[in-house]
């Protein structure tokens, strides 16, 4: 039986799961993973290929159903949600915003229009392209174009930008459902390495403000990000602590770094 989130807890982990497990053909895919991700916390995920990465953001996002175990999120009014309930709409519409590898920006539209249909409570294409903007959203998007750093290519169609900057839109596009936790999975993937040290200083500037977990196999990012490393194996936790610590810890080492 899962455990339920600790009553005596007066800041609520943003996401609590417990004992999560998922199959696939016989194949255990998660085995009784739990982890528990503060507000306001950015977590990194490594871990070898098929240790569970992608099936663990897959059930946080309603994308897959767990077997068994228990996944709670719980929103800015310490309102409590059995994520295991909800599909991928609901989950995302609940405050939990996912972001794939490869950026999925429109690139035939500029980076505002991007952003503008990307905003919580937005229109269809055509809406969004033909009505005029309220001040208050206006104001969101020069905010979120400012933190990605993209202010000066607003206008700029985006498929003109780099993939680094595609990768900042969509990010940006992101931050425009009002998320309180993103899922970030590889972001520093083909990127240039001006590129990667820019996204983890956004990401930590992000972090005042939102909780994230990012999946990452670049250490130099993730050394970066000098946040707290979980090491999934097989479907569980391996180790959890600072990169060093779990740099040094020989399972680790063993089953990943080694390689």
């Amino acid at each position: 039986m899962s455990a339920a989130i600790p009553k005596h807890i007066d800041n609520p982990a943003v996401l609590y799961m417990d004992g999560v497990s998922v199959s696939f053909d016989g194949f255990k895919a998660l085995n009784s993973l739990s982890m528990v991700i503060a507000p306001g916390e950015m977590r990194a995920i490594i871990g070898p290929n098929g240790a569970g990465k992608t099936t663990m953001m897959d059930v946080i996002t309603g994308k897959t159903r767990p077997d068994n175990g228990t996944i709670v999120f719980t929103d800015s009014s310490n309102t409590q949600y059995d994520l295991t309930r909800y599909d991928e709409a609901a989950v995302a519409n609940l405050g939990v915003g996912r972001k794939f590898q490869k950026p999925s920006v429109i690139e035939s539209l500029t980076v505002f229009e991007n952003l503008e249909m990307s905003l919580k409570g937005g229109r269809g294409l055509w809406a969004a392209l033909t009505h005029k903007l309220g001040a208050e959203k206006a104001a969101k998007l020069d905010e979120i174009l400012g933190l990605i750093d993209l202010a000066d290519k607003a206008d700029w169609l985006a498929g003109s930008l780099s993939h680094g900057q595609k990768q900042w839109l969509e990010i940006g596009m992101l931050l425009g459902q009002e998320p309180q936790l993103l899922l970030i999975d590889e972001p520093a993937a083909g990127m240039t390495d001006e590129e990667t040290m820019k996204t983890a200083a956004l990401f930590k500037q992000l972090a005042k403000k939102y909780s994230l977990m990012v999946v990452e196999h670049d250490m130099d990012f993730i050394e970066a990000l000098d946040c707290k490393v979980t090491v999934l194996h097989e479907g569980h936790v391996l180790a959890e602590g600072s990169l060093a610590t779990v740099k040094a810890n020989p399972q680790v080492i063993e089953v990943y770094l080694g390689r």
